[in-house]
């Protein structure tokens, strides 16, 4: 384990910007070519969203298998260091001699001494939204950030923790690992190249209005259906309609959700046809006898994930609709009518279901978190272009699978070290 809350002056050959799979990637790569490395985290763990899917491509695994590979080289490697809860807030210099400042939240939990036991949770009378979960359940306001954190730590979340009016947590901890006294702390990197692997969010389904994302409880997105699935999810892996805990049978995931239109996402995000069908397997599997339909612009399945797509479509009980889903609304026992137009046919369909998926497309965090580099070019859209020296990486640099982005990131990591000093 290598995060600790360091002082003073710091050095390193590249810094990358997201503790997710491409910057986990890149920083591994550089530093096992013997270069110094820090990442920089927002969140209290590693491994970003790829950490919260159920299964992904190519191999269709679960996350950890291939997460689990990342953090054993991390612990075993010197050369790299991590910083979670923290955030860049300043950077200046040049290619070659990058001054960087960075800001490190209060975790109010001592990494050193936490043993990750548990009896903290336990005892904390206060809850807060589960963000990990994206909202399904609680957890207490100190809290493991799920099941396989990296680093496997407690944290308390500030916004709802009494602190000292409560501090039940801190009296029941045999380890005195709970500091409610912990302050912001800012400190200073020097480094010679910089890897930006900041991500990328869901788009906000509730400005999707017709299709009926926060007005009807039984239409959720992609993301969500990927924690339902999940044996660490809300539900235990058991995939229920949020409303009433029911089996679904009768399934819709609805294409493009935002996607490919001037007025919310322009572009496509090029993995949320893979994304449905995966989900519509997790659906089949799960309850024999369900039936899906799957409303598509066009299906999106290059190179190999063509045999994929064929697979899927020779499941007699997976439907594909070729037609833009105009509306949603409620029927009856919480039921929804997705109201469509095939395309082919020209037919108005009125489809009735008993959930509804909307495959969202990815949004760069870039789009709204701006990383105060001056240098730093964005796209149109938000994703970010290589300058000398500043090197994109994953979804920061397109929307991308996860093939693709630990590709990328290697190319990033490659890049990065042209600048490196021995």
């Amino acid at each position: 384990m290598r995060e600790s809350i360091p002082s003073g002056q710091l050095s390193g050959n590249v810094l990358v910007i997201g503790g997710g799979i491409a910057g986990l990637s890149a920083a591994l790569e550089a530093s096992e070519a013997g270069y110094d490395v820090f990442v920089i985290e927002k969140r209290p763990y590693l491994g970003g969203r790829v950490a919260q899917l159920y299964r992904y491509f190519p191999k269709l695994c679960p996350p950890y298998c291939g997460l689990e590979i990342l953090f054993r080289r991390i612990r075993t490697n010197p050369k790299i260091k991590f910083l979670t809860m923290s955030e860049v807030v300043e950077v200046n210099g040049t290619a070659g001699d990058f001054d960087v400042t960075v800001k490190i939240k209060p975790r109010y939990v001592d990494i050193a001494k936490c043993t990750a036991c548990g009896e903290c949770a336990e005892i904390c009378p206060v809850e807060r939204e589960n963000d990990f979960n994206y909202g399904m359940d609680k957890t207490k306001a100190i809290y493991l950030p799920h099941d396989l954190a990296f680093p496997m730590k407690y944290v308390i979340d500030e916004s709802v923790c009494k602190k000292e009016e409560c501090a039940k947590c801190v009296s029941v901890c045999k380890y005195g690992a709970i500091d409610l006294n912990m302050e912001e702390k800012t400190i200073n990197i020097k480094a010679d190249s910089i890897i930006i692997a900041t991500g990328w969010k869901p788009y906000d389904a509730t400005k999707l209005e017709n299709l009926g994302y926060g007005k009807y409880p039984n239409v959720i997105t992609n993301v969500m259906m990927e924690r339902l699935a999940s044996i660490n999810g809300p539900t235990k892996g058991k995939i229920v309609r949020p409303s009433d805990g029911k089996e679904p049978n009768i399934v819709a995931f609805v294409q493009c959700a935002g996607s490919r239109d001037e007025n919310h996402l322009p572009y496509c995000s090029a993995i949320c046809c893979l994304a449905s069908m995966k989900q519509a397997t997790y659906l089949r599997e799960q309850y024999p006898d369900s039936k899906v339909y799957i409303f598509y612009i066009d299906i999106r399945a290059p190179g190999r994930y063509e045999d994929f797509y064929t697979k899927v479509k020779e499941d007699e009980n997976i439907v594909f609709v070729k037609g833009k889903v105009a509306k949603i609304e409620e029927g009856e026992n919480g039921n929804l009518i997705v109201i469509a137009e095939n395309t082919l046919t020209g037919e108005k369909t009125r489809t009735e279901v008993e959930m509804v998926v909307l495959a969202t497309g990815m949004k760069p965090e870039l789009s709204d978190v701006k990383i105060p580099l001056k240098e730093i070019k964005l796209d149109d859209y938000g994703f970010a272009f290589d300058v000398p020296g500043i090197y994109s990486a994953g979804v920061a640099r397109a929307p991308s699978d996860v093939a693709s982005v630990v590709e990328n990131a290697t190319s990033a990591a490659l890049k990065g070290i042209q600048y490196a000093k021995r």
